[in-house]
């Protein structure tokens, strides 16, 4: 499996239902974010039975977005892994598709509600990081004038960019998340 692959799950019909039920997104966050886990220790931190996330695991994985981790595990403890590192999807996939627009909405929602809270959770927590990270924190919101094929431009650019800062896990490294989204806005001046 090539780097590229590794890192991206690319998002067709068949994973955006799978991943149109917020706590499989939430499930499948906490495995790229926190590593492997079992079904009763995603439960504890999801709020749900060990039997809810079993079957959202199972889910998960017929997509092909989850593994067993054969590194961990007995016959009593089934461990998961995440087989990606992040989602590629495009809008222009489903809008045509009458089948796919409520597990499109679904899911860009539940997206949306995960970035916000990841952003509320660490200003709630911004007094516990160290003194050598918060001036290193940038929250960044630039309206720019772009025609569509520019928006795309910029947005293979940051996604180069990204890239090229990927790289094994290290001593002393700190998770960091990383949000980008490029999108119009339709203008509304007040009118005199």
């Amino acid at each position: 499996m090539g780097k590229s692959e590794r890192y991206l799950a690319r998002i067709d019909g068949r994973l955006l239902r799978a991943l149109s039920h917020p706590l499989r997104v939430r499930i499948l966050e906490l495995l790229r974010e926190d590593g492997p886990a079992t079904a009763s220790g995603l439960a504890k931190r999801v709020g749900e039975s060990s039997g809810t996330t079993s079957w959202h695991l199972r889910q998960l994985a017929e997509c092909g977005l989850i593994a067993d981790d054969a590194e961990r595990g007995s016959r009593r403890d089934r461990w998961w892994k995440a087989v990606h590192e992040g989602d590629q999807m495009r809008a222009a996939d489903f809008i045509d598709d009458p089948d796919l627009a409520g597990p499109f909405n679904a899911y860009a929602h539940t997206m949306i509600e995960r970035r916000h809270a990841a952003e509320a959770q660490f200003v709630a927590e911004v007094r516990d990081w160290a003194d050598e990270w918060i001036d290193k924190v940038s929250f960044h919101d630039s309206p720019l004038s772009l025609t569509p094929d520019e928006a795309a431009a910029l947005s293979d650019e940051i996604l180069d960019v990204i890239g090229r800062y990927r790289r094994p896990e290290k001593d002393g490294d700190t998770q960091v998340r990383v949000h980008w989204a490029a999108f119009p806005r339709r203008s509304r001046p007040e009118r005199p």
